[in-house]
C-alpha cells in the first residue's frame, strides 16, 4: 500500500468506526468502550488499535487469489476481532448493554468488506488520477 492509501483508508476506517459507534453507542446505547457516555478511552480504539489493524488487514488481503481465498480470509479476521471483542468484555475495556455477539458476527464481515471496497475505490481514484 502506497503512503497516501494507508492515509485515506485510515481516515475512512476512522470515520466509519466513529458513525457506527454514534449510531450504536450514542443513539440507541447498544455497546460502549469503558464507561457510557464520550470516554476518552474509547478514543484509544478508534484511533490506535482500529486503523493499525485496518492497515494489517488491507496489507495481506488476497485481492490477486481466488474467491474462496478472499471469503476465507473475512471469515478469519471475523473469527478474530470476535475473540478480541470477548477479551475486549472481559477485561472491562468494553461493554454491551443490548448488544449481543450475534450482531457482531454479522456486523465484521460487512464492516470489513466496505472497507476492501474504499480501498479499492480509493486505488482506483489513484491509478486514474496518475495517467
Amino acid at each position: 500500500m502506497s503512503g497516501i492509501e494507508i492515509l485515506t483508508t485510515t481516515l475512512f476506517s476512522s470515520l466509519l468506526e466513529s458513525t457506527v459507534n454514534i449510531i450504536f453507542d450514542f443513539k440507541y446505547d447498544l455497546y460502549g468502550y469503558f464507561n457510557k457516555g464520550v470516554d476518552l478511552g474509547g478514543f484509544i480504539y478508534v484511533l490506535g488499535i482500529f486503523p493499525a489493524v485496518n492497515i494489517v488487514f488491507l496489507n495481506l488481503f488476497p485481492f490477486k487469489r481466488s474467491l474462496a481465498s478472499k471469503v476465507t480470509y473475512l471469515f478469519c479476521w471475523s473469527v478474530l476481532a470476535v475473540i478480541f471483542e470477548l477479551l475486549y468484555l472481559r477485561t472491562k475495556t468494553f461493554y454491551y448493554n443490548g448488544w449481543k455477539i450475534s450482531y457482531s458476527m454479522v456486523a465484521y464481515p460487512i464492516l470489513y468488506i466496505i472497507l476492501v471496497c474504499f480501498y479499492k475505490y480509493a486505488h482506483y481514484l489513484l491509478k486514474k488520477s496518475s495517467k
